[in-house]
């Protein structure tokens, strides 16, 4: 599935007028699905691995923050 495991951001629905509708006519042009942006990234030295995270966790460096279970 297409879902950041560290914040859960998942696939949304978007779109609903073209930019012409402010400008002429009634225009709708229905809704497409978004996916987030996952990107690989390597994990924390002493955790190693990889895994499939969003954009907005790797600018904020959330993958080397996880840590493993004791």
């Amino acid at each position: 599935m297409k879902a950041c495991p560290i914040c859960s951001k998942t696939s949304q629905m978007v779109g609903n007028y073209s930019n012409r509708v402010r400008a002429t006519k009634y225009n709708p042009t229905g809704k497409t699905r978004k996916q987030p942006n996952l990107q690989w990234a390597t994990l924390a030295p002493e955790v190693g691995g990889r895994i499939k995270i969003c954009t907005s966790c790797l600018k904020k460096n959330k993958h080397l923050q996880i840590r493993l279970a004791d």
